[in-house]
């Protein structure tokens, strides 16, 4: 299989990275509530009981949307440990422009531009992440699939390529978060992108 070929493990033939992103998609709208619930949950736990999220002192997350892996327990985990979170903002008029903000409690979530929940802009400055507090020791990433190399299949829009290559991110723990039909044998990948470091799903954490 060459670089630019790719199939799920579902004996899916090889797909360019539109189709791949189309059949994936397709695959978690379609899946019932709770279904996603308990899939979600069981990958959340198996790296809350893991030292480098134990450890953290600050973490990035993300807000799911469109059925994409819950983080709430992650979420609601690292504020009763009093972790520093991060999550993510659009800026407005800024396509494919995000900014990070911290999150204290779900009092500071506010329904975004893109109907995903984000930290309120009235009350949650955006950080600098050119500065000392910005320092995440574990990101957790939302993708539309990954392969096991830890690349990574993004929504198309490179929100998260333009964060991932920052100095500051270069030391984080990059945990893609996924159900098992997301992650592939093989994905198409350019010489900028960066492969998370451990695939997290209900099946385990594992690391690359």
């Amino acid at each position: 299989m060459t670089k630019h070929q790719t199939h799920t493990g579902s004996g899916c033939p090889p797909c360019d990275k539109t189709a791949l992103r189309r059949l994936l998609r397709a695959r978690r709208d379609a899946l019932e509530p709770q279904q996603a619930a308990q899939s979600a949950a069981a990958a959340q736990r198996h790296l809350l009981r893991h030292p480098v999220w134990q450890s953290a002192k600050q973490v990035l997350l993300y807000m799911p949307v469109r059925n994409e892996t819950a983080t709430d327990l992650l979420l609601h985990d690292a504020w009763q440990q009093g972790k520093s979170v991060l999550l993510p903002r659009c800026i407005p008029d800024c396509p494919g422009e995000m900014c990070l903000a911290p999150c204290a409690c779900a009092a500071d979530l506010v329904t975004g531009q893109y109907g995903i929940a984000e930290p309120d802009p009235a009350t949650c400055p955006a950080v600098d992440v050119t500065g000392p507090s910005f320092a995440p020791q574990v990101a957790v990433i939302p993708g539309v699939g990954f392969d096991r190399a830890g690349n990574r299949l993004g929504f198309g829009a490179g929100y998260y390529d333009r964060f991932l290559a920052l100095p500051a991110m270069q030391s984080a723990v990059l945990v893609g978060l996924a159900y098992p039909f997301q992650i592939t044998d093989s994905l198409p990948s350019d010489p900028w992108d960066r492969p998370v470091n451990a695939l997290c799903t209900e099946e385990g954490l594992l690391w690359l």
